[in-house]
């Protein structure tokens, strides 16, 4: 078996015969060990590798182990640390563990017991370190990375979801089918304080309205026919977390009044229940419809609206925010040629100026499928007219010169990406993240716009 299997892991300790013993014992059950005899040294080390686990001894002279300790609590908590101590150490080595260190032992330790607690210690590492890996994934999905658009309306909507993400103010997000509006949701939940509890969306669009109350607020074992067991709803799901409560217009009256009772008791009831259930949760709607003219025509309650309507967010169609279009062309082609394996990297002149002239009445989201579709289709690297749906092309005037003041694509992907790589100081992976593709894509943007 290759030593470094089971993890990489630094000792620290003066004496060079400790070191030299203990790293044949770890590298015999496949560690590997990096050794340093002094502070100074153990900081290099860690600052230059990727440790798992350190293991220290707790007196030496100059910094000692406690000192070390501290500075990886300071600047990586997620290494364990593991004490080795003489019998008149005891005492501190007790005091770092209710600070937070992982373990620690007699000089010389129980070399059996010593592996079996660094192998919990490097699985603890790990699994610290694939969650944060996870949460960086779900926040560069879910997060403002995910939302492209750098026009002034989106500019503003993003200084407005900056303001309100960590309060607990109930937001209404309004906007014509397929603007993105449950995508900005989760980009004010995953950028919140909750981000780290349970975001649950529900479509009052997709359900009977006599499935919703159920889905909603969950029922009792035998509160109607079917209701073969208890069920929790939706409100007790997003506990401590976020609801999402999409097209909220389609709610009937009667589901409108329960939903209000909800948000000013903070408490609800399950079907065929009659225990109040206290809830906290962060109540995020959406609609396309003119809730306004909903209210006039009595379809939707008044002091509903209110409630919900303490901060509204309204996406613009895209039709009116036509600079955005080439980032979002820029995003869809990285997005759907990277599924396809496919080495597509930009739409033809002719189509550019076709999805400019293009009203899109399905917003975003038809643009997605758009492009989705002529990157399965194209046979080159560059989406042709011929690859776009006849329709699109039928209605848009092409003409032989760009619109005025219209740049071509290349510079405006080049401007998006300096500004990027200015405002993350030259770092590649977070401009990637902000521009809303990979560092891998943006690499190749890099190659393309010389």
């Amino acid at each position: 078996m290759d030593s470094g299997d089971k993890g990489n892991i630094l000792l620290v300790d003066d004496e060079p015969n400790a070191l030299k013993v203990l790293s044949a014992i770890l590298r015999e059950a496949s560690y590997k060990t990096y050794q340093a005899d002094c502070f100074d040294k153990a900081v290099e080390i860690v600052s230059l590798e990727d440790i798992d686990a350190v293991i220290t001894d707790l007196k030496m002279p100059g910094k000692d182990g406690l000192h070390l300790f501290h500075r990886l609590k300071a600047n990586n908590p997620d290494i364990p640390v593991i004490f080795l101590t003489a019998y008149g150490t005891v005492d501190s080595a007790v005091t770092a563990m209710t600070e937070g260190a992982f373990f620690y032992f007699i000089k010389p330790p129980d070399y059996v017991k010593l592996k079996a607690v660094l192998s919990r210690a490097v699985e603890q590492k790990r699994l610290r370190s694939e969650v944060a890996d996870l949460r960086s994934r779900i926040e560069s999905t879910y997060g403002f990375s995910s939302i492209i658009g750098k026009s002034p309306g989106m500019e503003s909507i993003f200084r407005t979801v900056e303001s309100i993400k960590d309060s607990s103010t109930n937001v209404l997000i309004t906007g014509e089918t397929g603007t993105g509006k449950e995508l900005l949701a989760r980009a004010i939940h995953y950028t919140s304080h909750r981000h780290y509890r349970p975001f649950v969306a529900v479509n009052c669009a997709a359900l009977p309205h006599e499935l919703l109350e159920a889905e909603c607020f969950g029922y009792e074992r035998g509160a109607f026919t079917g209701a073969v067991s208890r069920r929790v709803g939706k409100f007790e799901e997003a506990d401590t977390g976020t609801l999402f409560l999409d097209e909220i217009g389609e709610l009937g009256l009667p589901l409108q009044a329960k939903l209000l009772r909800a948000i000013q008791e903070k408490e609800i009831e399950r079907i065929g229940g009659n225990r109040k259930i206290k809830i906290d949760v962060r109540l995020l709607a959406s609609t396309n419809r003119d809730l306004s003219r909903e209210i006039r025509s009595e379809n939707f309650r008044t002091d509903l609206y209110y409630r919900l309507n303490v901060v509204q967010i309204k996406l613009p169609p895209l039709r009116d925010r036509r600079t955005d279009i080439p980032l979002l062309v820029t995003h869809f082609i990285d997005k759907f040629a990277n599924r396809e394996n496919k080495r597509v990297t930009s739409v033809s002149p002719e189509v550019m100026r076709v999805f400019l002239q293009h009203d899109w009445p399905g917003n975003i989201r038809e643009l997605g499928n758009v492009i989705e579709r002529a990157v399965v289709l194209v046979k080159g690297d560059v989406i042709g007219l011929r690859d776009i749906p006849a329709e699109i092309r039928k209605e848009a005037k092409v003409s032989g010169q760009a619109p005025e003041k219209l740049k071509p694509l290349k510079e405006i992907e080049l401007e998006m990406i300096n500004q990027a790589l200015n405002t993350f100081r030259g770092n590649k992976s977070k401009a990637a993240r902000a521009l809303g593709i990979t560092r891998k894509a943006l690499y190749k943007r890099l190659e393309n716009v010389k």
